[in-house]
């Protein structure tokens, strides 16, 4: 029995629910999570907004606004296939390294931020306090994630090899 092999249909979409569910609870918008785990779920990793729109049971003004999301936070890119009009959107290989390193930027846009919150709020008042801890804890991940993420793409290595 040569090929794929066969799929449930029913529990794929079961997952996907699930999945997304999860992620919305950890705060990630809904339909932009469940877009993110459809293509996580297919095997390409790479789905048109029509494929996504049938698979969620959803309108392509949905998939399209949740796609939009997805390529702002960089776990998602958009992609033409030569000679086609049609775009076709893919989940990059390393998403969750690909969104941390993204974090990396977002948390100095923070820090300058909390910076400016603490001079307006003045540090010696119990909010600019709160704001300086912030700061604090937020350079404190930015400094670690470099070697954190260095030290998942030694075990990504070990892991999977070159894939």
């Amino acid at each position: 029995m040569g090929g794929a092999a066969r799929r449930d249909e029913a529990a794929v979409d079961g997952f996907i629910e699930r999945f997304a569910g999860v992620l919305a609870d950890a705060g990630f918008p809904r339909m932009p999570a469940r877009i993110f785990t459809a293509l996580l779920a297919s095997d390409t990793g790479r789905l048109t907004a029509a494929e996504l729109a049938d698979r969620l049971r959803v309108s392509p003004a949905a998939v399209s606004g949740a796609v939009r999301y997805l390529t702002q936070v960089n776990l998602v890119s958009r992609e033409r296939e030569a000679g086609s009009r049609r775009d076709r959107y893919r989940v990059h290989e390393n998403a969750w390294y690909e969104a941390a390193v993204s974090r990396d930027q977002a948390l100095t846009r923070w820090e300058g931020s909390l910076r400016e919150g603490i001079e307006a709020l003045g540090p010696g008042t119990p909010a600019g306090a709160r704001l300086a801890e912030s700061l604090a804890f937020f350079a404190f991940l930015r400094e670690e994630l470099p070697q954190l993420l260095e030290r998942w793409r030694e075990r990504r290595e070990e892991l999977l090899g070159g894939a």
